[in-house]
C-alpha cells in the first residue's frame, strides 16, 4: 500500500496541468482579453494536439468552456482554481527570493514548488513573509 506522502504527490502531480493550464488560461484572457489554443501552444511548447486533449480533459472536468475554433473561457470553478494557484506561486516565489533565490530562479522553482507545497508550509511561509523569520525555530 502507497504510503501517504506519495499519495498526496500523486495526487498533486495530477492537478499540476490543470493549474498550469488554467492560470495561462487566466493569464491570456487578462492581457490579450482571449485566449485561443494558439496561445497555449506557444505558452507551454507543445503541439495544439497536446492542448486539445488537455483543454478537452479540463473541458470534461467543468474548468473550461469551448467550441473547435473558438477561444477558450473559463468557468467559476476554473476561474477560482487558477487565482488560488496564482496566489499558492506567488507566495512560493516572495517566500524562495525572501529566502535570497535569484528572481530568475525564483521564478522558476516556483513553477515545481508551487503545485507540492503543503497547506501548513504555505502557511508557514506568509507568516516569514509577514512577519519576518523567527528567532528561534
Amino acid at each position: 500500500m502507497p504510503s501517504k506522502s506519495y499519495q498526496r504527490i500523486r495526487s498533486d502531480h495530477a492537478s499540476e496541468v490543470a493549474e498550469d493550464y488554467v492560470e495561462a488560461i487566466a493569464d491570456a484572457i487578462s492581457e490579450r482579453g482571449v485566449c485561443r489554443a494558439m496561445d497555449l501552444v506557444k505558452h507551454f511548447a507543445v503541439t495544439h494536439a497536446t492542448v486539445n486533449n488537455t483543454i478537452a480533459r479540463l473541458q470534461r472536468d467543468g474548468l473550461v468552456v469551448t467550441e473547435p475554433y473558438q477561444p477558450i473561457d473559463l468557468t467559476a470553478a476554473g476561474r477560482r482554481l487558477a487565482t488560488q494557484s496564482r496566489k499558492r506561486h506567488e507566495v512560493v516565489e516572495s517566500f524562495l527570493k525572501a529566502m535570497g533565490v535569484s528572481a530568475a530562479t525564483a521564478a522558476t522553482d516556483s513553477e515545481g514548488i508551487e503545485h507540492h507545497v503543503s497547506k501548513e508550509t504555505l502557511n508557514a511561509m506568509k507568516r516569514v513573509l509577514a512577519d519576518g523569520w523567527p528567532s528561534n525555530p
